[in-house]
């Protein structure tokens, strides 16, 4: 089976790289993360990760086109996401599927988003990626930092955005409501977890999962979510040191809220964006290995 990996928001190493928009390639892998929005210091890790950009070696990378399978639904306010059901050539038991919300990260809504989409489809998923730019798709690492910063100045219109996103699910009669689950990369991957921190009382997620990205510590705030959680970190990341880590999952353990946190040695911030000089292939595919399992596991 061939999925696409995200190129994420990594690290500053060449000041004169440029990173396409998403990177497709023919592996059995894809990442995900996370970014929080109300970390106590977010004035320096928000503003590392927001600004974080692969070293593609000088490499133009374009994309490639792509067929898709969704198709566009609007489900707040005038916000159209993309909506991936599996392939009607897809062996499912079930009439009723479990659902996730795929959440961008900060490039936007952009078509390898919805391949992405259509892929974990495939994986017998009902999949809504929610688009938090309002159809904007940034095209350089200036314009993606502006969009996100926005975002970031205005928590609340995202957690109303992606609340809405998760009744569209639970609306849907091919999806199981009690079933639903949220899913991001870098800085959708703090939106998802700030979703998870801010779900509607009768709508709660089965299942929160999130890639190196920004953490919240503050056991009050974790334990609000009633759901397990799955974290994937790199042990050389700057951006998110192990120790805070640590203290992550440790709280979440204080808070009795069920976690599988997984540390991978020997690899920084986006070790699964094969652009970028930290990819570590065989971490990449044990860790979507792992997602796999989660989300069939809890979803």
């Amino acid at each position: 089976m061939r999925l696409p990996v995200l190129v994420m928001e990594d690290r500053m190493v060449n000041a004169k790289s440029r990173i396409p928009d998403l990177l497709r390639v023919s592996v059995p892998v894809f990442a995900v993360a996370i970014f929080a929005l109300f970390e106590s210091s977010p004035s320096f890790s928000q503003t590392q990760a927001d600004n974080e950009v692969a070293n593609t070696s000088s490499k133009n990378i374009s994309n490639v086109e792509m067929k898709k399978e969704g198709k566009s639904v609007t489900y707040y306010d005038n916000v159209s996401g993309y909506l991936a059901t599996p392939q009607s050539n897809i062996s499912t038991s079930d009439k009723v599927l479990p659902a996730v919300v795929m959440i961008h990260e900060w490039w936007g809504l952009n078509d390898n988003m919805k391949e992405m989409a259509d892929q974990l489809a495939n994986e017998g998923y009902v999949v809504l990626v929610a688009d938090l730019f309002n159809g904007t798709v940034a095209a350089n690492p200036e314009e993606a930092g502006e969009l996100a910063g926005k975002v970031r100045d205005n928590p609340s219109n995202a957690i109303a955005n992606l609340q809405s996103a998760v009744r569209y699910l639970a609306s849907l009669e091919n999806v199981n409501s009690s079933r639903i689950a949220s899913l991001g990369w870098c800085f959708g991957g703090g939106q998802s977890l700030q979703l998870a921190l801010n779900t509607e009382p009768g709508f709660p997620l089965a299942a929160t999962a999130l890639y190196y990205g920004n953490l919240v510590t503050d056991q009050e705030e974790l334990s609000k979510i009633k759901w397990p959680v799955l974290g994937i970190f790199g042990n050389q990341d700057q951006s998110i040191p192990v120790d805070q880590v640590r203290l992550f999952e440790e709280t979440l353990n204080a808070t009795s809220v069920p976690n599988e946190i997984y540390v991978y040695d020997g690899v920084g911030h986006a070790f699964a964006n094969p652009s970028n000089d930290n990819y570590a292939p065989q971490e990449t595919s044990d860790a979507w290995e792992k997602t796999l399992a989660f989300l069939k596991k809890n979803v």
